[in-house]
């Protein structure tokens, strides 16, 4: 009995020994406990000189991603900066409706004004217009271009000394981000049309260099069109537009309405018998000289062919009748 209890002691002692083996086995073999270890909060203490050759691998692709990260937080805070920098580009135009008391002196008045202020005139129109009762009455309008600068001024000038001012309109268009895209673009393209011709001077082959050739000139092209589109933002940001329409005075007036004379009325209804007259002994001439005559040989010849008409319906008619009679005898015999 001592022997099999020894037996069995024995063989438990055994599995206890290769349990506790292998457990430290996996313990040694765990990550958590190379990490522990490498920090130094094992029992060993020191890292591992294993551990030394490991760490620049895990750091080596830090900085790459550092670098792109700085650089594109680099542009945009150059885009921001250059935006903040950039001075705002805003388009301001006017728009008047004024009456003055001769639209062409102060037609002119305005021309000069735009040459003393150093603008233009776009355009200018002298023309007659009607009121709704029907008087004629002179009407022009003009458009100019004056410094920006200056806008208030203008305005200041060519409302001075105005019968009445029907209306009054200004406008500003901020154009500055439209504007500074068109440079971005510009830019854009400067840069890839150096980059073509460059690759244009290093190619051999005739079909390479033709192909080339016809984007240089694409985008050249583009180039001149945004060159254009800045340039119409700059001179219409620098030259504010004013268009002025200029009425005339009278053509404002009320109508007055004057006191009634009767012998006005009996003088204007004497000359209009007077005139009546006259046109009917002239409308009885003209009829016996003129119209009469004309009737009269229009006439003729119709009255010639209604008798030639008349006289061969009438002998159609008498020998019907001598048939019919001929006919009747010849059934009573």
């Amino acid at each position: 009995m001592k022997r099999i209890l020894f037996i069995i002691l024995a063989v438990v002692g055994v599995f206890l020994v290769i349990a506790i083996s292998f457990t430290s086995m996996a313990v040694q073999r765990s990550p958590i406990s190379n990490f522990s270890r490498d920090l130094g909060y094992g029992s060993g203490g020191g890292a591992p000189e294993s551990v030394a050759p490991q760490m620049p691998a895990m750091e080596a692709p830090a900085p790459a991603f550092d670098s792109s990260v700085t650089s594109a937080e680099d542009a945009y805070n150059s885009s921001a900066q250059s935006a903040q920098v950039q001075e705002r580009l805003v388009i301001e135009n006017a728009d008047l409706a004024i009456v003055v008391k001769d639209p062409k002196v102060r037609m002119s008045e305005i021309n000069n004004l735009a040459n003393e202020f150093g603008g233009y005139v776009v355009s200018s129109n002298l023309y007659q217009s009607f009121t709704s009762f029907g008087m004629e009455v002179p009407e022009a309008s003009i458009v100019i271009r004056v410094p920006s600068e200056r806008l208030d001024e203008a305005l200041a000038r060519i409302k001075e000394n105005v019968v009445d001012i029907q209306s009054e309109n200004r406008s500003g268009q901020d154009v500055t981000n439209i504007y500074v895209d068109l440079q971005a673009q510009l830019k854009a393209k400067q840069a890839a049309e150096e980059k073509l011709l460059e690759i244009m001077d290093e190619a051999t082959r005739a079909e390479d260099v033709l192909a080339i050739y016809l984007q240089v000139q694409t985008v050249q092209t583009e180039i001149e069109q945004l060159k254009g589109q800045i340039k119409y933002y700059e001179e219409s940001a620098a030259m504010s537009s004013i268009s002025v329409r200029l009425i005339a005075e009278q053509g404002t007036q009320p109508i007055e309405v004057g006191p009634w004379k009767p012998e006005g009325a009996a003088k204007e209804a004497i000359q209009d018998l007077i005139f009546f007259f006259q046109n009917f002994v002239d409308f009885l001439v003209r009829f016996v000289l003129l119209t009469l005559p004309a009737l009269i040989l229009i006439a003729i010849p119709l009255y010639v062919v209604y008798l030639g008409g008349r006289a061969m319906y009438r002998r159609f008619r008498k020998s019907r009748v001598n048939a019919e009679e001929v006919k009747s005898d010849e059934v009573k015999k």
